[in-house]
């Protein structure tokens, strides 16, 4: 080590330009490395999807998602198995387990899969993919009172010129129905030409066609044959020929049919600000920068408006990138004011050269991290940028003691080049430990499970290459440059200030520290008591309720959106007055919020009846989850004020918003979303059996016990009741004429839902050619009774002379988890009258075991919010507990001891008492975020600890009195362990005093580090040394006890002590060092 110092500190050329380097790769790496809101994540899910168009959700469950399930069970890296019936589809979810091999998850399943041969003929292929998210940017809202074929025509028109702007590359229009043909055939046409529906559809299929022929090979060359008779519109269709007969007459379809070139029916239209409208959603994908995305858009909004017909505006709405840009923007600010402050702390007590050279650090450190950021696929993010200010106090601490260390020897001789050599070699060995303890201590946040912990883990990702380059920096870089430093003539008149400012420093430590320290030395016992009743008042205010532990924390939006549910088969008429409510109540909020504050909290008003685009894309960093179009569900999205501009937060207009619109009777679910990511609903219990009804009552029960709950609403659970429905079965009399129940229900099926005659590709989009009855013609059950079944020698019957209905009424969808039926009770729980822990803790220990008395079958789990945190705590306290024995051992090993070890981690319970008193101080509740900081906390405090017992050991050397030791090592460490403790605190300061909605949530990390260290602070300049001195007691009376010395005989000198022995006392007290590589006897 002495060698790689001497050798850079007189190589100066070669220190710089290894800094250089990591300046220049860091500068580069900004240019490409991705930017984003939040980090992307892989979700560790695979999903299935078999369309089963037109089937309820029962047949769904028995006919694909059953077999799905039994096929893929039992295969490696699979965690559980979800699977959800809805009318039309079945989805199967598999979650994999931590670590499993997704691609060859993938290949097992989608080989089970295909193996299945029991589907009905009517399913579709299945889907088998892994689930990604992607990561949206903006939607551009195409609006106008248009005909809707011209509104999405324009949709369209956007969105292939968009995909043709090189740099992007994914764009989808949403809140749009598909296009569809359908040729309607009435039953009077069908009977009057003596037609079925087989036939038109098989007509279609044999007359729209194209069909390659080979190719002639001539002697002038080979000439290919094709067959072109594709029909791609309407019109087109109407010309298919059906039947021709000999005397030359033939009928073509649009004799009998009446063709709709037009869109499906779903039912779903868009509003935006109460204009007509379609979306057209742009996302990012792979390495692609959302900025430059958005910069694109922007330009292309700007040429095209005139392109387009009048009538038809275009607008930006939910702009990801300005979100993007204020939230950087944020964290630069905050890390430039922390920055600053702390260089204004070490310039107040160091000599400003050397300031600046320590601050050099900062830079240099964060370039090199920012270097391995695309290696180690980390995205500039809020995460990643919090990470960077989080590191900023802390990153310089090695810096301070080396700099601090070579100055001391510079002004002992005057030699800068000796200086540099000795000052950082004799500071090496600690400096790197030190290191390597925070690094162990930010380590276990990378293996947290869970969505918490695949966004945290950019955390240690970032803090630990900043820590190791800080190390190259302060042991390579530094001692270079501070070989040249010469002594000052005339004191400059910062100089001469901070000269004051120092001599103010050490009056304070010979007339307050020194007598307090002196004074707790001498009644050590009490002092020790006095700390750990410290100790205990504040584990029973955490356990008495005076801080409040939340979760996850509400990250502050700039969009909440409300969704509506009402019961299956709801009219689209009904959803929209529903939706027309929610409407209401935001313009009432906005009226409101005008009248109060003087300005528009509301950019825009977007509704969505059909659909529910937000909730589709499952929040967050979710991506695109489901396609939940349907006649029975509705979502009102607002984009708010930027959030600095605005008094309220995102969660408090939200519950104002939902407050101020009232309830919805007609609705089963009505769900206000107000943060950016959720990790599920606060309170989530997920019942499960094999018994549907049992599901149901248990359920019931459940959520009439919430209701006496204060502070918990929106109560609902995930069962849906489905639409009437007639179940269908065949007459024995009808069995004589040749029909079979498959006859009957095919028959039913074309005329009601339609039978598929084509799928073609019109461009970009896929649509679907169907064969059916005409609307109007399938409006009433009377036109069930009018149908007539073909039989198989050509003849017709009533439908009421072949079939029996029965009425009844099915299920919207069937959820099944690990191949049991499921019902989730689901609420929310307002944190200003209760948490979700007390809830939760009462439900499990009162309320569940009561009601599932009464359902021997049913069995429970706490799924959403509560799952997430079990997983994510679990994984912390594992890792928690292996970062403390690596901390040990980083200690005990150079030590020699293992009880030395224990006093500098002495320092981390009191660490997390100053952590709890930071929280009751500042008004926040604990959150996951704080948990993470104490982890990290752990760390940084034992460094102060280290120096104060290194000297200590020193010392022993120098005096014979004990008591003198340990009272001369406080004094003259205070100034080093001031320095380093407050460069963390005041690193962190911006961002505790930033009162932007958008850092709310990061405030509790910075609170519990902040705090944390300045507390521990405190406690190591008095109790270590007092626990160093109780030690001493023990292990002189234990001595005494053993015969082997009187209580009152001096120790012994030969204490191992941190570093090369001192030669003077001054260089003693100069040097924070251990690790001698002289051999001594251990210590105790």
């Amino acid at each position: 080590m002495k060698g790689t110092i001497e050798w850079f500190a007189r190589n100066g050329v070669a220190a710089n330009l290894m800094m250089v380097c990591i300046v220049v790769t860091g500068i580069a790496a900004t240019t490409t490395v991705r930017e984003e809101i939040f980090p992307e994540i892989e979700l560790d899910r695979i999903t299935i999807e078999v369309p089963y168009l037109g089937a309820a959700p029962e047949e769904v469950e028995q006919a694909v998602n059953i077999r799905i399930e039994e096929a893929i069970q039992g295969t490696d890296g699979i965690k559980q198995i979800q699977s959800t019936a809805s009318e039309g589809m079945g989805t199967v979810i598999v979650e994999l387990e931590l670590g499993a091999d997704a691609r060859k998850v993938i290949d097992d399943v989608k080989s089970n899969v295909d193996a299945i041969t029991t589907f009905p003929i009517e399913t579709e292929k299945p889907i088998v993919r892994e689930m990604v998210s992607r990561m949206q940017v903006t939607d551009i809202a195409v609006s106008g009172y248009v005909d809707p074929f011209a509104l999405k025509a324009a949709a369209v028109q956007v969105r292939d010129e968009l995909t043709t702007i090189p740099g992007i590359t994914q764009v989808d229009v949403v809140s749009a129905p598909p296009y569809e043909i359908s040729v309607e055939v009435s039953e009077i046409s069908l009977r009057r030409h003596g037609l079925t529906f087989d036939q038109v559809a098989d007509a279609v299929r044999r007359s729209s066609l194209d069909l390659p022929g080979g190719s002639v090979r001539t002697e002038g060359g080979e000439i290919l044959l094709r067959t072109i008779g594709q029909a791609y519109r309407g019109d087109e269709y109407e010309n298919l020929v059906l039947w021709t007969r000999a005397d030359g007459s033939r009928l073509v379809l649009g004799d009998v049919a009446t063709v709709v070139d037009g869109f499906a029916e779903t039912d779903q239209f868009a509003r935006f600000d109460v204009t007509p409208t379609m979306m057209v959603s742009v996302f990012r994908t792979g390495e692609q920068s959302a900025l430059e995305i958005a910069a694109l858009v922007h330009d292309y909004i700007d040429a095209a408006q005139a392109r387009l017909p009048d009538g038809i505006t275009l607008t930006i709405w939910q702009d990801g990138a300005a979100m993007l840009s204020a939230r950087l923007s944020l964290m630069l600010r905050t890390g430039a004011g922390g920055f600053a402050l702390v260089f204004l702390v070490l310039a107040l007590f160091l000599e400003l050269r050397l300031a600046i050279w320590v601050s050099l650090g900062i830079p240099i450190s964060f370039l090199g991290a920012m270097a391995l950021m695309p290696s180690l696929d980390v995205s500039i993010n809020i995460m990643s940028l919090f990470a960077f200010v989080t590191v900023l106090g802390i990153v310089v601490d090695d810096a301070i003691i080396v700099g601090e260390n070579i100055f001391r020897h510079q002004e002992d001789h005057g030699d800068g080049l000796r200086g540099s050599i000795e000052g950082a070699h004799e500071i090496a060995k600690p400096v790197i430990f030190a290191v390597l303890t925070t690094v162990a201590a930010f380590t276990p946040l990378m293996f947290v499970p869970g969505m918490m912990g695949k966004i945290f883990r950019v955390i240690p990702l970032i803090v630990i290459p900043c820590l190791l380059f800080s190390l190259v920096e302060s042991l390579g870089i530094l001692p270079a440059h501070l070989s040249h430093m010469k002594p000052q003539g005339k004191p400059s008149l910062w100089r001469r200030f901070q000269s004051r400012f120092a001599n103010g420093l050490k009056v304070f430590i010979q007339k307050a520290y020194r007598p307090t320290l002196l004074l707790g030395l001498r009644w050590r016992y009490l002092t020790a008591a006095i700390g750990v009743a410290m100790l205990v008042l504040t584990i029973g205010m955490v356990a008495g309720g005076w801080t409040n532990f939340r979760f996850f924390p509400s990250i502050e939006a700039d969009v909440m959106a409300a969704s509506v549910t009402l019961p299956q088969g709801t009219p689209v008429g009904v959803t929209s007055a529903a939706v027309e409510k929610l409407e209401a109540g935001a313009a009432r909020l906005r009226a409101r919020l005008f009248e109060e504050t003087g300005q528009d909290y509301f950019r825009h008003v977007a509704a969505s009846i059909g659909d529910q685009p937000m909730g589709s894309r499952g929040g967050g960093p979710m991506g695109p989850m489901l396609n939940l179009a349907a006649s029975n569900v509705g979502e009102v999205t607002i984009e708010l004020a930027p959030s600095e501009t605005r008094a309220y937060n995102s969660e408090q207009l939200g519950l104002q918003w939902r407050e101020i619109t009232g309830p919805i009777p007609e609705a089963v679910d009505i769900d206000f979303n107000m943060t950016i990511m959720t990790p599920g609903d606060d309170v989530d219990i997920q019942l499960a059996g094999p018994n549907i009804d049992d599901l149901r009552a248990a359920a019931a029960d459940v959520k009439q016990r919430l209701i006496e709950y204060v502070g918990v609403y929106e109560i609902s659970d995930s069962f849906r009741a489905g639409k009437e429905e007639l179940k269908l079965g065949i007459k024995p009399e009808a069995e004589t004429l040749g029909l079979t129940l498959q006859d009957l229900g095919r028959q039913v099926r074309q005329a009601f839902y339609g039978e598929e005659a084509q799928r073609i590709q019109r461009g970009r989009d896929d649509v679907r050619v169907m064969v059916r009855y005409p609307l109007e013609e399938r409006r009433s059950l009377g036109d069930l009774e009018n149908m007539r079944i073909r039989t198989p020698n050509g003849g017709e019957v009533p439908f009421s002379h072949v079939a029996t209905v029965e009425p009844g009424r099915g299920f919207a969808s069937i959820r099944r988890i690990d191949r049991n039926r499921a019902v989730n009770v689901t609420a929310a729980v307002d944190p200003a009258l209760t948490t979700s822990g007390q809830v939760i803790a009462d439900l499990e220990a009162r309320i569940l075991p009561e009601v599932l008395a009464n359902f021997p079958g049913v069995f429970y789990t706490f799924e959403g919010a509560q799952a997430e945190q079990i997983d994510a705590v679990a994984g912390l306290q594992q890792g928690y507990v292996l970062a403390l024995l690596m901390i040990f051992a980083l200690l005990a090993v150079p030590l020699k001891s293992y009880v030395q070890p224990l006093i500098i981690m002495s320092a981390i319970p009191f660490g997390l008492v100053g952590a709890v008193w930071g929280h009751i101080v500042v008004g926040l509740d604990v959150t996951m975020m704080s948990m993470f900081g104490l982890v990290a906390l752990s760390g940084v405090v034992v460094n102060d600890s280290l120096i104060m017992v290194d000297f200590i050991n020193r010392n022993r050397r120098l005096y014979s009195n004990i008591t003198d030791a340990v009272l001369q090592a406080g004094v003259n460490r205070f100034r080093a362990i001031l320095l380093t403790s407050l460069t963390t605190f005041f690193g962190l300061v911006p961002l505790m005093t930033e009162r932007s909605f958008d850092a709310a949530f990061m405030r509790p990390m910075a609170v519990s580090l902040a705090f944390g260290v300045l507390f521990a602070t405190f406690i190591t300049l008095i109790l270590v040394p007092t626990a160093y001195l109780i030690l001493d007691d023990l292990r002189q009376g234990a001595r005494w006890l053993a015969g082997l010395r009187p209580p009152d005989e001096p120790a012994e000198h030969g204490e191992r002590t941190l570093g090369s022995s001192p030669s003077t006392k001054g260089e003693a007290v100069a040097s924070a060092t251990y690790l001698e590589d002289t051999p001594g006897p251990a210590a105790v």
